[in-house]
């Protein structure tokens, strides 16, 4: 990533993301914590936003603190020297330049799209009017032999929907979310965002509980009683229809000149690429695999002692470790009883350590990005030994730059793993189907 895409997400895209997502979290947070059932409703969603918060702010912090956009420009401007010489002028010359002229023009952009694509991820009515809304028109235009095809499908699109939500919840995270786009997005706000937000002073409170009380959307009595009788014009007409539609579309839209400076930057980051591999002035030492499937290796590797981890070496920890950072009832650092008294009573059964402990994670320091988590850790013999599942709040720079010093990858002990499973689970019939080496 060039330095302006750095510049760009710490100071513009990242903070917004990191609101966006807490303004969501936070509106979420105060139905779980009212019963164990609300708690569940909302527990994967939260979980999901909540990863993502946590490593924005994390790049916010580890790209800052490191200064990594200033190690780029240094290294860019050492290229653009070396581009603008008579022999690479013609192909490389305007690369540096092109770059920054886009970034330039996507920085206020970045922060808006940010804010409104947290809109999207933590309201379950964010994007209606593009995905039931869709259905629902193109039944409403269907004849009766389509639409009795139709119908089974979409109430159990309904169905699962209604199983992930809350209408006074979604109330609140909308209405939460839409104030917050409105004040904070900047650039060109999407026109009925911005034309409520003129009558309502910012606040859409009571917008969106209008909208809520005649919305088709928010029952799943009045989606059943719209497939019985359905009507385009009420469909047309519904306030959250109009509002998620004309939202989505201000999203997709893209000028002629925005279109323009996209496809000279996508042109000029493969030359960039390129010449810093010709120049030999970057240190590329193998292709962005994100978003691929691959394989990489590393060794288990401790980083410096931590006070906060009880472990001998710094490149573990243990369930006693996490035992103290127990808190009762908190969503991040909750434990069930039984893992107290298990872990009180030493019941590691044969998944204890040599030293008597049992150990939850542990370190290596493989090179990850985000979508590893899960993948299997294997050591030289083929073994699973465990699961990556995250990479160290230090290192959150890791996708723009490589620190040798600094980047670790998480990684849970299958040990742990299988005590869970047998254990604390009590399922021992699934342990007995593997191959254990001992």
């Amino acid at each position: 990533m060039p330095s302006g895409g750095i510049e760009q997400n710490v100071k513009f895209a990242y903070p917004a993301w990191v609101e966006g997502s807490k303004t969501g979290m936070d509106n979420m947070k105060k139905y779980m914590v009212q019963s164990d059932a609300l708690n569940l409703v909302y527990a994967s969603k939260f979980a999901g936003v909540a990863n993502y918060w946590k490593n924005r702010q994390g790049m916010i912090d580890a790209l800052s603190k490191f200064g990594t956009a200033k190690t780029k420009a240094a290294q860019e401007a050492k290229f653009n020297a070396w581009a603008n010489q008579p022999e690479n002028k013609a192909k490389y010359g305007n690369v540096v330049a092109t770059i920054n002229n886009y970034y330039a023009m996507t920085n206020e952009k970045s922060r808006h799209d940010n804010y409104m694509q947290q809109l999207f991820r933590t309201s379950a009515f964010g994007t209606i009017g593009r995905t039931l809304g869709r259905q629902l028109d193109a039944y409403a235009k269907a004849d009766a032999a389509k639409r009795a095809e139709m119908a089974p499908s979409i109430m159990e699109m309904v169905d699962e929907m209604y199983k992930e939500i809350h209408i006074p919840a979604e109330k609140d995270i909308l209405a939460a979310q839409l104030s917050l786009y409105a004040k904070k997005a900047g650039y060109t706000l999407a026109p009925m965002v911005e034309k409520l937000a003129a009558v309502n002073n910012g606040d859409f409170t009571q917008y969106v509980n209008d909208a809520f009380e005649t919305s088709i959307f928010t029952s799943k009595d009045r989606i059943k009683a719209f497939l019985e009788v359905p009507n385009e014009a009420a469909l047309v007409n519904d306030p959250l229809q109009v509002l998620t539609t004309d939202l989505v579309s201000h999203f997709g839209k893209r000028s002629e000149e925005l279109m323009k400076a996209q496809n000279d930057f996508g042109a000029s980051f493969r030359l960039l690429v390129e010449g810093l591999r010709e120049s030999k002035i970057g240190e590329i030492k193998y292709p962005d695999a994100n978003s691929t499937l691959r394989l990489t290796y590393g060794k288990v590797r401790s980083l410096p002692a931590d006070k906060r981890n009880d472990a001998k070496i710094n490149n573990y920890t243990t369930l006693e470790g996490q035992v103290k950072k127990y808190k009762k009832g908190d969503l991040e650092f909750d434990l069930p009883v039984r893992v107290l008294e298990m872990n009180a009573k030493k019941e590691f059964g044969r998944y204890a350590d040599k030293d008597g402990s049992l150990h939850v994670n542990f370190l290596t320091d493989n090179d990850i990005t985000g979508g590893n988590s899960g993948s299997p850790v294997l050591n030289g013999k083929g073994e699973l030994i465990g699961l990556a599942f995250d990479g160290n709040i230090e290192a959150m720079a890791g996708d723009v730059i490589f620190d040798n010093k600094l980047q670790r990858t998480i990684n849970v002990d299958i040990r742990y793993v299988l005590w869970v499973i047998e254990n604390f689970s009590g399922a021992k019939h699934i342990v007995d189907e593997m191959t254990i080496v001992k």
